[in-house]
């Protein structure tokens, strides 16, 4: 993976082999996203506007995540002319959270795609091993018809993202993205490794994880604080 974290850019792409057509990573760099990221980040930032930041981030990297759907034009009249059109076509979009952090991001997604399905995977990290033990799944009958985007705030290790993209696959997904907030670097790289096929939208990469899989400097449990459970 090649390093371009000084890359001026307002979206960094990254994990683009010669040998390989992986999807990017993206890597949204906007002047907004990064200032929203800060304060997320900041242990001062109270519960509810970390809940409230999680929501803005999410609907800005849903921008960026839903950039490349596929689109079609009809027919419409405008109160001064008849013109063509685009609007969205291809498949039908689901969302798949991985609980319990990943609801906070859903709120602002189904904002910006309010006909959205949901889709849940319920996921706990063995404190012991970190390794995911499934313990919910619930998604609509059409799972496999549908652009499945997963959503968790946080890919420390990989290993949850991994587990859930797993088992959509088992469901029969075929096309599918994963957006978090922050990713850790080995996070990435197992993800990437597991499911080089699945593109990624993050807001920032941190490089380290500490013995108990937390991303350093991270912000923290996600969960904890979207919820004020610590």
């Amino acid at each position: 993976m090649n390093d371009m974290s000084d890359v001026p850019t307002a979206v960094q792409a990254f994990a683009e082999t010669e040998a390989t057509a992986t999807p990017a990573v993206m890597v949204v760099n906007h002047p907004l996203v990064q200032h929203k990221v800060t304060l997320v980040r900041s242990e001062e930032t109270t519960t509810d506007n970390f809940r409230r930041l999680v929501r803005e981030i999410s609907q800005l990297l849903t921008y960026e995540a839903t950039r490349d759907l596929a689109m079609e034009t009809i027919a419409i009249k405008t109160p001064i002319a008849p013109m063509q059109s685009p609007v969205l076509s291809g498949k039908k979009l689901c969302l798949v959270s991985i609980l319990r952090a990943g609801n906070g991001f859903l709120d602002g997604m189904l904002d910006l795609l309010p006909a959205a399905r949901v889709g849940h995977i319920g996921l706990y990290r063995d404190p012991e091993t970190l390794e995911p033990i499934e313990y919910y799944f619930k998604m609509p009958e059409d799972i496999q018809e549908r652009f499945v985007i997963v959503v968790d705030p946080m890919l420390a290790t990989g290993n949850s993202a991994i587990a859930a993209i797993n088992r959509l696959k088992e469901a029969g997904v075929t096309t599918m993205k994963y957006v978090c907030l922050i990713a850790s670097r080995p996070g990435l790289r197992a993800l990437q490794s597991a499911h080089p096929d699945v593109g990624i939208v993050t807001a920032a990469i941190d490089e380290q994880l500490n013995e108990h899989g937390y991303i350093v400097p991270g912000l923290g449990d996600a969960g904890d604080r979207l919820y004020g459970t610590k």
